[in-house]
């Protein structure tokens, strides 16, 4: 957890936010902080980590996501009236909402990592 040692940062960055998505509004932006903040050097080294932090925690919510999805497609397995339903309109749904939560993870991570090391270096909070 020195600084500089950025893989380290950045997955405990990510599972900060994994462990406050549940009940903290922004926790991408938190875990990127906290990665910005352990990384220190310049601002697009908290950024980098920032954004690293976030792709992990994109990683570790894309198996959750898989898991929802399967059991959704076991749901429509057997029962196929359903589908017309989930059909075309599901998928967009789906598609849009892989769009958005990639762009809601990177994008607040890598600010976080940003005001992370803007704290650390520019302040008296990381003094």
């Amino acid at each position: 957890m020195a600084e500089g040692d950025t893989f380290v940062n950045a997955v405990i960055g990510a599972v900060a936010t994994a462990l406050l998505s549940g009940f903290v509004p922004l926790a991408p932006l938190l875990g990127g902080g906290i990665a910005g903040y352990l990384e220190g050097g310049e601002r697009d080294d908290g950024v980098r980590v920032g954004l690293l932090s976030g792709v992990v925690g994109l990683a570790i919510s894309l198996v959750f996501f898989v898991v929802v999805f399967v059991f959704l497609a076991a749901f429509l397995a057997f029962v196929p009236e359903a589908l017309g339903v989930f059909g075309a309109v599901g998928l967009l749904v789906l598609v849009l909402g892989t769009v958005m939560t990639a762009a809601y993870f990177l994008g607040l991570s890598a600010l976080g990592g940003w005001l992370g090391n803007y704290v650390k270096h520019d302040t008296t909070i990381g003094n």
